[in-house]
């Protein structure tokens, strides 16, 4: 959501002046008073004057943002966030082919964004969605890909300082593939996806086939 402000919070008994961050599914202050809550805990939220005010467990909070602000924050945070499907851009209209993953069982979260817009044929599909269980797969992939004749692919792979394949090593082989990121997601607790849009014609399959 992405806003932020220097404001006077109350927090219960205490007011004081804070960095308020409004952030994808949480409100975090900062400051003299130090909180984070997530936004679907938060009850009764409103625009009192120049107040955003809402209650969160025992508490009440009013943030003095000013008027126009407070409406602003309070219609992001009363806008559902988008689902994942419409974050990949995934529909019936626009379908994905998928392969992978070659270890274990398809994420759940993953499985539900795509139940509504999976395609097998090729030439159908709008774009790849490659899920990675390891990086001797990323050559695989990008042979696959160079068979189709849409140019975006969404690579889903592990998060964290052992991801395998890491943020890095999924960068260097696409850009050296001739591909251009353009967009990121949260999948789950334990994937990402990055969404990556050949730039260049396909690489020999020579240059990319897994050995």
């Amino acid at each position: 959501m992405g806003r932020e402000a220097l404001c006077t919070a109350r927090v219960g008994s205490e007011t004081e002046e804070v960095n308020a961050l409004l952030e994808s599914t949480t409100v975090v202050l900062r400051g003299a008073i130090k909180r984070k809550w997530e936004i679907a805990a938060l009850q009764n939220l409103r625009v009192d004057g120049e107040e955003l005010r809402f209650e969160i467990g025992e508490e009440a909070v009013a943030l003095v943002l000013g008027e126009k602000e407070a409406g602003k924050w309070l219609k992001k945070l009363q806008t559902p966030p988008p689902t994942l499907a419409a974050k990949l851009g995934v529909s019936a209209d626009n379908p994905a082919l998928l392969i992978g993953p070659t270890v274990g069982t398809l994420d759940p979260a993953l499985a539900e964004a795509l139940a509504g817009g999976i395609t097998t044929n090729l030439r159908e599909a709008r774009m790849l969605v490659a899920v990675l269980s390891q990086a001797s797969e990323l050559p695989r992939m990008a042979e696959f890909h160079a068979d189709m004749i849409c140019k975006t692919v969404w690579v889903v792979h592990p998060k964290g300082p052992d991801a395998d394949p890491s943020d890095a090593v999924v960068r260097i082989a696409m850009r050296g593939w001739g591909y251009v990121d353009n967009k990121t997601s949260a999948v789950s607790a334990a994937l990402t996806a990055t969404r990556w849009v050949r730039s260049e014609p396909p690489p020999p399959k020579k240059r990319v086939r897994n050995r």
